[in-house]
């Protein structure tokens, strides 16, 4: 597998994985997506302690190879309803291919995420608080950022097989898809930053109560009618 055309969008060396046979190369994109995200994890956590740490590099892979795989199914599903000339396997290589991107990215934005990390408040500090919503906002760029770039390979992949117009409705479908279950999964797998006021833990007491849109939902609520 040639990593760097890959990434380039190489219409040559996209084809030629997408119809590889066996799971060789998506068992190289599992590898990367461990490094990359796990690297970039460490960095999450480390405000907090170095056991969140340790915890969040475990836990981000995760996030990425569940949500791969609990929408695995649905995404062949849809790319065949919306009118692509992907099979279900190939629609699982490049879905990987794409996290694959946006990890080696995070793990690129590790040094920068460790500068921001020195510059800010610790956990110490008399504004801890401040020290927190900081980390929360950079990654949450960080990853929107990893993210976008992922998901352009994505569409480019699409567009080596599809007319324009159906790579579109697939990409969209997958995202939808992919956003509904891997925030719900985000939800049942925090914390990932770690609270400064709670106890670091690899998941709370209480993981599978509520969930990420109720939360959502009562946040609007208070925001909006708040005396």
């Amino acid at each position: 597998m040639n990593l760097k055309a890959l990434l380039r969008g190489d219409r040559d060396e996209t084809l030629r994985f997408l119809a590889a046979p066996g799971w060789r190369y998506p068992g190289a994109c599992v590898l990367v997506i461990c490094g990359g995200s796990g690297l970039y994890g460490s960095t999450v956590g480390l405000w907090r302690s170095p056991e969140q740490a340790f915890y969040t590099a475990i836990k981000i892979p995760a996030l990425i190879l569940l949500t791969c795989a609990g929408n695995a199914f649905l995404n062949g599903v849809l790319a065949q309803l919306l009118g692509s000339a992907l099979s279900f396997r190939q629609t699982w290589s490049a879905i990987l291919l794409s996290f694959a991107a946006a990890s080696l990215i995070l793990g690129a934005f590790a040094p920068i995420a460790l500068l921001v990390l020195y510059n800010t408040p610790a956990l110490s500090a008399a504004n801890a608080l401040i020290g927190h919503s900081i980390m929360l906002v950079t990654h949450v760029f960080l990853i929107a950022c990893a993210g976008v770039l992922g998901n352009q390979l994505l569409l480019r992949s699409l567009n080596f097989l599809n007319a324009p117009a159906t790579a579109r409705r697939v990409l969209f479908g997958w995202l939808a898809g992919n956003l509904l279950l891997g925030s719900q999964l985000a939800w049942v797998l925090r914390p990932f930053i770690g609270s400064p006021k709670l106890l670091v833990q690899f998941l709370r007491p209480d993981p599978l109560r509520g969930n990420f849109y109720e939360a959502v939902g009562r946040a609007l609520v208070h925001l909006l009618f708040q005396q």
